[in-house]
């Protein structure tokens, strides 16, 4: 399945950003892989089934590129696939919700947790990093998208 959208990787952790055009999406991958992400896919993210989970991946023809607007394409960037743990909707401001209610992301059996978050507030890459630890039962949540 081919899907319009960014995916970065924490350790190995894939998580998949979803929006549309100028919502972020690279943006948000760019500043995330200067604090140590890995890109998987940019602009378009092919997913697969593997062992019951769900994979991501570029493309072949975009393998290694990444559009950082304003300044141009860049290629030859390490990359590689990653199991999923999260999927993000990259949504305007006043459109994520202060405490959200447990979401998911259905995919060819699979289940994901699934948020919406605003891609331009500067706190965006460290509500990512929270919330993939809460997706993969790292860390806790009193109430919110992964409270049990």
């Amino acid at each position: 399945m081919l899907l319009h959208g960014s995916c970065a990787a924490s350790q190995g952790a894939g998580v998949l950003f979803l929006g549309p055009p100028g919502s972020g999406k690279s943006d948000l991958v760019l500043r995330l892989m200067q604090l140590g992400w890995d890109l998987v896919a940019d602009d378009q993210v092919a997913l697969r089934e593997a062992n019951g989970a769900a994979v991501a991946e570029a493309p072949a023809a975009l393998a290694g590129l990444l559009e950082v607007r304003g300044v141009g394409i860049f290629q030859n960037l390490p990359h590689g696939p990653a199991p999923l743990r999260l999927v993000v909707d990259l949504a305007p401001q006043a459109a994520i919700p202060r405490l959200p209610e447990p979401q998911r992301f259905a995919l060819s059996g699979c289940s994901l947790p699934r948020l919406a978050l605003h891609a331009f507030e500067p706190s965006a890459p460290a509500k990512l990093s929270l919330a993939l630890a809460a997706a993969e039962a790292r860390m806790s949540q009193r109430a919110g998208a992964f409270a049990a």
